[in-house]
């Protein structure tokens, strides 16, 4: 009865575009707010390593992506967040934290300024809903947001060869991409959003690109010769507590203001 209720649950849980490819692969699955992730495949402490020394493939297609326009979508999005898009150029993405009027954090984010009439705003998966529902009511007029979450899928390669295996799969230089920085290029045939971000504290990409298609890309990246390691949200915990990475939920939430958790910058 209680495999029977256990089977029931999961298959009521959201599953990534790229599930098929984690079954291949062996993984072990977790319920990861309400998302069915891969934990780990062959273990947390080789996959961790992996990243460390070689390269890491990471699914985060979990996370949402809500895109805002408008004529002055850049001005439009600096009122929600704490960071300033008028510091950066197109082409740039910073990392930031958007706060309610008590300074604690709805959620902290990743805004990619793609150019002034639109903004790319990665969400936390958890968020998704929260986050829309809460820049849709605070946007000012003339701004329009989409959530746009289950068009994208979200592929993250890190490690200190990170560079040299993406640049096995597209004609874009790459290396001309700074940390931060993001363009649009072809890896594997797939056209994609090539930012040079990540949440491991170790160079490396994580490519948007259309959900009906990241399995092209993933495929063509795990099977490179001597290409990354499949790792589990096992290996993502460690390597961002490692790095002192805060995770939403755990270390900061909307009880806790950006300086009370070590984000003043």
């Amino acid at each position: 009865m209680f495999k029977e209720r256990e089977f029931k649950e999961r298959r009521l849980m959201k599953r990534t575009p790229l599930y098929i490819c984690h079954s291949e692969h062996g993984a072990r699955f977790v319920d990861f707010g309400g998302w069915e992730m891969p934990v780990q495949y062959v273990g947390i402490r080789s996959e961790h390593e992996a990243v460390r020394t070689h390269a890491g493939l990471f699914d985060v297609s979990h996370m949402g992506e809500v895109v805002v326009t408008g004529d002055d979508a850049v001005g439009a999005v600096n009122t929600l967040i704490t960071n300033d898009l008028e510091k950066i150029a197109d082409g740039q993405a910073c990392y930031t934290a958007m706060c309610m009027p008590s300074g604690g954090i709805v959620d902290d984010l990743v805004v990619y300024r793609i150019s002034r009439a639109e903004v790319l705003i990665c969400v936390n998966a958890s968020n998704r809903e929260k986050d829309f529902q809460w820049i849709c009511d605070h946007l000012p007029a003339g701004a329009v947001a989409e959530d746009q979450s289950d068009e994208y899928a979200q592929i993250a390669l890190q490690g200190p060869q990170a560079e040299s295996l993406l640049s096995q799969l597209t004609e874009t230089n790459i290396s001309d991409i700074g940390r931060y920085w993001f363009a649009r290029g072809e890896v594997a045939g797939v056209s994609c959003i090539i930012s040079r971000t990540g949440y491991t504290g170790e160079d490396g990409f994580e490519l948007y690109l259309p959900a009906a298609k990241a399995s092209i890309v993933w495929r063509a990246l795990a099977s490179l010769k001597e290409g990354p390691v499949p790792c589990g949200l096992g290996a993502r915990d460690t390597l961002r507590l490692e790095h002192k990475y805060a995770l939403y939920g755990n270390d900061i939430d909307e009880s806790t203001t950006p300086l009370e958790a070590g984000l003043g910058w």
